[in-house]
């Protein structure tokens, strides 16, 4: 997942550390300079490819979860609208990350290999590092999407995993026929 040489931040340590202790099941990051949802994988399967579309065993969820946050995100989901750098109105407003552009370290693919929690990132506008007075306006273009992202969380695998006297068991691996990405229970 980390390229040779690479450091881990303190900080970054410690949202591994917390991802890993408390069964998150879904997340998302949120970052400036683009309008456009992204999913995992974020490293491309071939490091030497750029714009390779990478795609996890649950591409279906991905591309469901970043739809459902693209559809409900007024600017996204406005196909009139020519966004920032990099068109994505013909995509839905999503895009596979690594098919965008590959970078390694990335806390969605990180989740999805060590963790149960689905995470897409999220690209909330056409400036980097907005000024104050904007973040307003982006706050309200977000809501509604981060509300319909959030309530995803009833999609997929959910459920209680128990014995045959109705205790819960903590780590029991699930798998599900065609795809190769298993689960485990919460503590």
């Amino acid at each position: 997942l980390f390229s040779p040489g690479f450091q881990v931040a303190p900080e970054t340590k410690a949202v591994m550390k917390w991802l890993r202790s408390i069964p998150f099941v879904l997340s998302a990051s949120l970052h400036g300079g683009e309008l456009v949802v992204t999913y995992p994988y974020d490293y491309s399967r071939h490091p030497m490819e750029e714009k390779m579309f990478s795609p996890t065993p649950d591409e279906k969820m991905f591309k469901l979860l970043a739809k459902a946050y693209a559809d409900a995100h007024p600017v996204i989901s406005d196909r009139s609208e020519l966004r920032c750098g990099g068109n994505f109105v013909k995509r839905g407003g999503i895009i596979n990350g690594a098919e965008w552009y590959s970078f390694t370290g990335g806390m969605a693919d990180f989740n999805y290999l060590h963790t149960n929690c689905f995470e897409v990132t999220v690209e909330v506008g056409c400036e980097k590092f907005p000024l104050e007075e904007e973040l307003f306006t982006i706050w309200h273009e977000n809501k509604g999407a981060l509300l319909n992202y959030m309530e995803m969380v009833h999609r997929g695998i959910k459920g209680i995993v128990s014995d045959k006297f109705g205790n819960p068991i903590k780590n029991a691996r699930i798998s599900v026929r065609g795809i190769r990405h298993d689960v485990t229970t919460g503590n």
